[in-house]
């Protein structure tokens, strides 16, 4: 005769199982009758053979997460290397009309950027005829003042692209690096860096190493300006 009880389903069996885990102990005999499929199809295996091969799997994806987290972490000390040997660059630079030049090589050699530009505003007296002294349009130092971390992403047609190898019509993502005195509001500067791989400074990505360089470049030509 029919009952209104409806059968356990397989969530009910696998909550059962898991809150009792003695169920196996005084059925030993199940875990070499009960057979499931292999995880990668064929034969059919006992449960305990199936265990075995998620411990594995599992063992698997640990040695692959270790392995990137060891990646990383070699990643991270070379930067950190050569941000440290271009600081010191800079450091040893005693002629402050060389500190620009200066920075831009070390970046270019060190860090690997193929595209490079510079302008500095509000620049002392001695400094005003050099190369990174040249006229910024009042758009730009609006933009400037605005960002207030390094702004990664393609290249969409900023003004300051302009001051890259061949007008930055070879440039395809773009990293902008605002300069500014400690926690002043307003910049006294702009370092565009570039590269023709669209993927080299991308929206989204992380920019603390970039925050660091910017820092640095900005204590560094903090001497040149008023």
């Amino acid at each position: 005769m029919p009952t209104n009880q409806s059968k356990p389903g397989a969530e009910d069996v696998a909550q059962y199982l898991r809150a009792h885990p003695e169920f196996f102990e005084a059925h030993t005999d199940l875990l070499a009758s009960i057979t499931v499929p292999h995880s990668h199809g064929g034969r059919a295996i006992s449960l305990q053979e199936r265990q075995l091969d998620v411990l594995r799997e599992r063992h698997r994806m640990l040695e692959m997460r270790m392995a990137e987290l060891i990646r990383i972490g070699q990643e991270n000390d070379a930067i950190t290397d050569k941000l440290q040997r271009w600081t010191r660059q800079l450091l040893l630079v005693d002629d402050a009309s060389r500190l620009a030049q200066t920075l831009l090589d070390g970046m270019h050699t060190g860090f690997n950027v193929p595209h490079l530009a510079l302008r500095l505003w509000s620049l002392r007296e001695p400094y005003l005829d050099s190369p990174f002294a040249e006229p910024v349009a009042l758009d730009i130092i609006t933009l400037t003042n605005s960002i207030r971390q390094p702004y990664c992403g393609p290249n969409a047609d900023f003004q300051a692209a302009a001051w890259l190898p061949e007008g930055g019509t070879l440039t395809r993502s773009i990293a902008l690096l605002p300069l500014r005195k400690g926690l002043d509001p307003n910049a006294f500067g702009l370092l565009v860096m570039g590269s023709p791989d669209p993927g080299r400074f991308q929206s989204g990505m992380g920019t603390a190493f970039l925050e660091r360089i910017a820092e640095t470049a900005s204590a560094a030509l903090s001497r040149l300006v008023t």
